[in-house]
């Protein structure tokens, strides 16, 4: 029999956002500080390795996007039918997401070779430097079928309220990223020196131990059953609502990587200091947002269940401690990068201009954090009640059209420079921030209505 995480339905709201928030948050802590060994060894490496891994990242974050977007529907529909107490329906869904990954990530190998090439020439790679870049992601997107069978994988665990899986696979990926790093970038003991390429031959390498240990854990769940060979065929209702309830989750993530790529642009016309700088700040900034992300999986898994459930008080309770806890261990991270900005970017490069900027950028970055838990408490509502596109659409206007315009006017009309970067991220995060909480609010009251509505016809 599955596992039926029921007490998601029955146990108290704070104790559950606990339980899945904290093993999350912790998980996702190692998984950041796996990036954070990567950017320390090619900043070790090379000025030029540690620019072309920053440059790298919109590119990579397709895959990121794509796993995660997945992630969240899946977990959002199987926690659904769970909560609704249908078995046969969640076990379905498990198989078939496992499926749609696999294939997913087939077709992400593929379009991201032939894509990356333009997308790093926009960005101002050339010569050296672009060689550099493409020989690290076309190997990041050789292994892509691994990232997406791991969140594949962890979307059945999460759907269940378990982050402990996953947690525990990021902390001993990041334990074998320490040893992998040096060994593959230098070389030693029968490996040749492979530079940046050997991180992501690292990368690839724990993927795909975390995708079977995952899908052990998955497997034992009970969810996942496969009769016979033919239940791995792609069938097309359950493919259906994975990708309708998926690719929406997939495209907000995407706007999120579009948006690095809108920030990069603008910011390479700064020169390498300046992308090395930001993309070493970002891994900073993600350390700071890791409680608002445990918070954003805690309350999309409570409110899965509890809407498949029909208790709808749980939702709004969910949200509301969702935001009070996030509203502390964000002012707590508020106050630590505002006094330890410099130094901490003294940890991945000594090259003074590249600290100098990092340092301004995590000063204004810092007033932001608490803006995200508010965007990423109510986006993650809305996903849980299968409405995925209000995410899309903020996304669309937080991470590129309004980045655009307001970096434009900024640099290109009012002749700001660097400035304007940091203060147009920190106004344009603010408005979506407020937008979600008013106009997302009103929109998850009325799709409750329609449920409530539904119930008594």
């Amino acid at each position: 029999m599955p596992q039926n995480k029921g007490d998601l339905t029955t146990r108290p709201i704070p104790q559950l956002i606990r339980q899945i928030a904290i093993p999350a948050s912790i998980g996702i802590f190692f998984h950041t500080m796996f990036n954070v060994v990567d950017t320390y060894f090619a900043g070790h490496f090379s000025t030029q390795a540690l620019a072309a891994l920053s440059l790298s990242f919109p590119a990579f974050f397709l895959i990121i996007a794509m796993g995660s977007g997945l992630q969240t529907g899946t977990t959002a529909l199987i926690g659904n039918a769970l909560g609704s107490y249908d078995h046969e329906e969640a076990g379905r869904l498990a198989l078939q997401g496992l499926v749609f990954g696999l294939i997913t990530g087939i077709l992400l190998t593929g379009v991201g070779i032939a894509v990356s090439p333009w997308l790093f020439r926009s960005l101002g790679a050339s010569g050296d430097y672009l060689a550099i870049t493409l020989e690290y992601m076309d190997t990041i997107f050789i292994g892509a079928a691994a990232f997406l069978l791991v969140y594949m994988n962890n979307a059945i665990l999460q759907a269940q309220g378990d982050t402990r899986p996953f947690r525990n696979f990021l902390i001993a990926g990041f334990a074998a990223n320490c040893v992998l790093d040096p060994w593959f970038i230098f070389g030693g003991y029968g490996v040749p020196a492979m530079g940046i390429q050997g991180v992501a031959l690292a990368t690839i390498c724990i993927q795909a131990g975390g995708a079977a240990y995952l899908g052990w854990k998955a497997r034992k769940t009970g969810l996942v059953r496969m009769q016979q060979w033919r239940d791995l065929i792609p069938q097309w209702r359950p493919c259906r609502e994975i990708a309708r309830q998926g690719l929406p989750s997939s495209l907000n993530y995407m706007t999120i990587g579009l948006g690095i790529y809108v920030i990069t642009y603008f910011v390479s016309d700064f020169g390498p200091q300046a992308v090395a700088a930001y993309g070493s700040a970002m891994r900073v900034e993600q350390i700071a947002l890791l409680p608002s992300i445990g918070l954003n999986i805690a309350t999309l898994s409570l409110v899965a269940q509890n809407r498949g459930g029909q208790r709808h008080a749980r939702i709004w309770e969910t949200i509301g401690k969702a935001l009070q806890y996030g509203a502390i261990v964000t002012g707590i991270g508020t106050v630590g990068v505002l006094l330890l900005a410099r130094p901490l970017m003294g940890v991945f490069t000594d090259d003074p201009a590249v600290v100098d900027i990092g340092t301004t950028y995590l000063r204004i970055d810092a007033l932001v954090f608490f803006a995200y838990v508010i965007l990423f408490v109510h986006v993650a509502a809305l996903q849980g009640v299968k409405r995925p596109m209000f995410g899309v659409w903020i996304g669309l206007a937080r991470q590129i059209v309004g980045p655009a315009l307001v970096f434009s006017l900024l640099i290109k009309v009012l002749g700001v420079g660097l400035l304007g970067i940091w203060w147009g991220i920190f106004g344009v995060t603010w408005a979506a921030a407020l937008t979600a909480a008013l106009v997302g609010r009103r929109y998850l009251a009325r799709v409750l209505a329609e449920d409530a509505q539904r119930d008594k016809t």
